[in-house]
């Protein structure tokens, strides 16, 4: 076998997950080959399931990689200097909190995910205030059959939809229509070929007034050599396979030593049988298809130098274990998620989570770090939307994201984590080398709930005012002087600027 046939050969059994297609793109006045390859998405989705034959034993640890990925990622949150803008994504998001997530989960799964926002009517008795309402649908990878880009600047001019719809017609006849879509920032066209559907033409256009086209392609470890993302479970398949095949051998093996197989040592085969089994002539009882059984069998006689024992075979599973123990540690570092995730809960294993934590962490925010233009995108088409269909005017359509952090610490370490930084800033503040507000805002970092020390707006809630208050509720509750309406007054004085 040549050099060049066995490559072939072991890429195509090595790498399961891609196709190998690419595409010619012009960028400027050069050529670049745009790998167009896609992520197998039924494999991706039967890897996360466990129902592929041939990866049953490994691909058990699919699921909990891609779940705790796109679970401490999490959903972000839009920040606009526009308060009605603000508003408005706040209800929009909210509604559909649950897509964001499967949108995260899609695109680390199957490496991407399309998001079309659109303007539907909606029923009015699901929804008796309005006849109308954003929809945030989720468009299944196999339907986006190409992106057409543009030939100088690679820039997204056209998507096109291909689905196939099933449908039984008042006769109970089954029916199969091939819905074409062609979506671009001036138009949307549909064709329907196969079986008309009623009330349908062959034929449908209509311009598309935004200017844009409301569909963001969430793209996982996007490259601007790639026009398609990549798979979470691209980088350890080929550890899944081995994992797999490793195991079978040994669970395969263990058949030979799980049936146990009795040795003899005799020196008189006819006598043995004679006293033992009752066989006279060993030679015509064989020939007969005789056969001999322990059962019932409480002890064997034997003459002196005469001898059984069992065969003991090595177990294969326990030769494996090491193999086992590497791949599965492969499968932790090139995923780069934590042994607890994947059900590990020795004690070797516990004392290395403080160590692979923290890379877990960069992990998830380089995660959120490219999805960041994505989300921003979207909001910005969700404003865009609401000006076109509502007329709502907005200050800016520019949107800052906020994530829920993540503290690779567990509780009794950010515990002791606070006590020793507040005991260290009540010192520095008790030797007058730092100020009471430089150790709050550095506080601030460590305690979420805590407010700016000091605003220039007398009608913010600020952390010196809470302060204040409590110190005053303090002395209230110890003495019983003040009453309630002159601590409301007091509240009321320091509101305004008067304490």
């Amino acid at each position: 076998m040549g050099l060049g046939t066995w490559m072939k050969q072991a890429v195509g059994e090595i790498s399961k997950l891609r196709s190998r297609v690419s595409a010619m793109v012009g960028l400027g006045f050069s050529k670049y080959k745009l790998d167009s390859q896609r992520v197998d998405y039924g494999l991706a989705r039967s890897l996360y399931d466990n129902t592929d034959e041939s990866y049953k034993l490994g691909a058990g640890f699919c699921k909990p990689i891609i779940n705790a990925k796109s679970g401490f990622m999490g959903v972000p949150t839009f920040n606009s200097i526009d308060v009605e803008a603000k508003k408005e994504l706040k209800s929009f998001f909210d509604e559909h909190t649950s897509k964001m997530h499967r949108t995260h989960k899609k695109a680390l799964l199957e490496g991407d995910c399309f998001v079309w926002i659109t303007r539907e009517s909606t029923d009015s008795l699901l929804y008796p205030e309005t006849q109308s309402r954003l929809a945030y649908t989720i468009i299944p990878n196999e339907e986006v059959k190409t992106i057409n880009r543009n030939p100088m600047t690679g820039r997204v001019e056209e998507y096109v939809l291909e689905s196939n719809m099933d449908w039984v017609d008042r006769a109970g006849n089954k029916r199969s229509t091939k819905v074409t879509q062609w979506i671009s920032a001036s138009r949307r066209k549909v064709k329907f070929e196969g079986d008309s559907i009623p009330g349908f033409p062959p034929e449908i256009i209509e311009s598309n007034p935004l200017g844009f086209i409301p569909i963001e392609h969430f793209a996982n470890e996007k490259d601007e050599t790639r026009l398609y993302g990549q798979s979470e479970l691209e980088a350890i398949e080929p550890f899944l396979k081995a994992y797999h095949d490793v195991m079978l051998h040994a669970l395969q093996g263990s058949k030979m030593h799980s049936t146990p197989r009795l040795k003899f040592n005799l020196k008189d085969v006819a006598a043995f049988l004679r006293n033992n089994f009752g066989v006279e002539d060993p030679a015509k009882y064989a020939k007969d298809g005789g056969t001999i059984s322990l059962d019932g069998k409480e002890f064997l006689i034997m003459t002196d130098g005469e001898d059984a024992s069992f065969i003991e075979v090595r177990s294969s599973t326990g030769d494996a274990a090491s193999l086992l123990k590497l791949i599965f540690y492969c499968i932790v570092s090139v995923s780069e998620t934590p042994e607890f995730v994947l059900g590990v809960h020795t004690p070797s294993s516990l004392s290395s989570v403080k160590e692979q934590m923290p890379v877990f962490v960069r992990n998830i925010s380089r995660k959120r770090g490219d999805f960041t233009s994505n989300w921003q995108r979207l909001a910005r088409m969700v404003l865009a939307i609401i000006k076109a269909d509502t007329g709502k005017q907005f200050e800016t359509f520019s949107t800052t994201l906020e994530w829920e952090e993540i503290d690779p610490r567990d509780e009794k370490e950010l515990a002791d984590t606070i006590n020793a930084l507040t005991s260290g800033l009540k010192t520095a503040i008790d030797g007058k080398f730092l100020s009471t507000e430089s150790a709050a805002e550095y506080l601030k970092l460590y305690v979420t709930t805590m407010k700016e020390y000091e605003s220039e707006n007398e009608e913010d809630d600020t952390e010196h005012s809470r302060i204040i208050l409590s110190q005053v509720e303090r002395e209230r509750l110890s003495d019983g002087a003040l009453g309630i309406g002159e601590l409301a007054a007091i509240k009321q004085a320091l509101k305004e600027g008067a304490a």
